[in-house]
Formats: structure tokens, C-alpha cells, sequence
């Protein structure tokens, strides 16, 4: 998967491979349709930080959930 290309197939799998990894079971704030597509690098870095990580405090939960957030169409 080529993800230097911002394509909405790319959106779902950051944010699916990112819920995924983190555990998460409210996924309602990262449907990928509400996520911003001008802001898609930042979404990358996240994803790329993400998964380098095997272990995540919750207050480094807190934040990405939160950074995620600021990523949402307004």
C-alpha cells in the first residue's frame, strides 16, 4: 500500500490499523469520512508513531485520541 498518496482507501486503513493497534472501542471520533484529507501528512505521522510503539500509557492514549481529534473536518 502506497501511502504517500492521500486517497480515502488510505484514510480507512490509518485509521483502522490505528484503532486497531491502540485497542480502542470507541472508534465514533475516528470514523476516517470525518478526518480532514488537507490534514493527512499529520495523520501519517501519527500512524508511522503508532506503530513503532508497542506499550501505551494512558495518558499517551489520552493525547493521541485527542490529536486525532484536532484532525476531524470542522
Amino acid at each position: 500500500m502506497d501511502l504517500s498518496k492521500n486517497t480515502p482507501a488510505n484514510i480507512e486503513y490509518l485509521i483502522g490499523q490505528i484503532t486497531e493497534k491502540l485497542r480502542m472501542v470507541n472508534t465514533a471520533a475516528m470514523r476516517p469520512e470525518s478526518i480532514n484529507n488537507e490534514r493527512y501528512e499529520e495523520l501519517v505521522e501519527i500512524y508511522e508513531m503508532v506503530m513503532k510503539k508497542n506499550h501505551f500509557s494512558p495518558g499517551e492514549m489520552q493525547a493521541l485520541v485527542e490529536e486525532i481529534g484536532r484532525l476531524r473536518k470542522v
